[in-house]
């Protein structure tokens, strides 16, 4: 994997900023596409992905790598990201997934094209119920 390192000196070092520091080294270093994998920040060793018992000094950058990453860019010393670039992936558009909740509460993910355009009433044939393991789309 290549390394690059962002100098920052300035105060104030985010997430919002350093991603954006780490997606323009990508670029200089030819991404057309740069996305980032994983990423950790030292000074607390929060980290993406997460899970319990994962290594914050280097589980993201294992994540990273081994999920297409190439390119591991340090920002400021605070911040480390993976990143990969996504030129040639398809872009998705509009999912055909709709979240919809009945009279009770009950919240659904429903497939739109057999729910049909008009309704927005959760049906048996097109939806199941959210729980624990299903994400919700919106």
């Amino acid at each position: 994997m290549k390394n690059v390192h962002v100098a920052y000196r300035g105060k104030d070092l985010d997430f919002r900023r350093a991603s954006l520091l780490a997606k323009d080294a990508a670029r200089e270093s030819e991404m057309q596409y740069p996305t980032i994998v994983s990423w950790h920040r030292h000074s607390n060793q929060t980290m993406s992905p997460y899970y319990d018992g994962a290594n914050p000094d280097s589980w993201w950058e294992k994540y990273g790598e081994g999920n297409g990453g190439n390119l591991e860019v340090s920002v400021g010393g605070e911040y480390d990201f993976v990143l990969m670039d996504a030129q040639g992936y398809d872009i998705l558009g509009r999912m055909p997934l709709r979240n919809l909740s009945d009279d009770s509460g009950n919240q659904y993910l429903c497939y739109a094209p057999i729910l049909g355009p008009v309704t927005n009433t959760p049906s048996p044939e097109a939806c199941t119920v959210l729980d624990g393991w299903l994400a919700d789309q919106l």
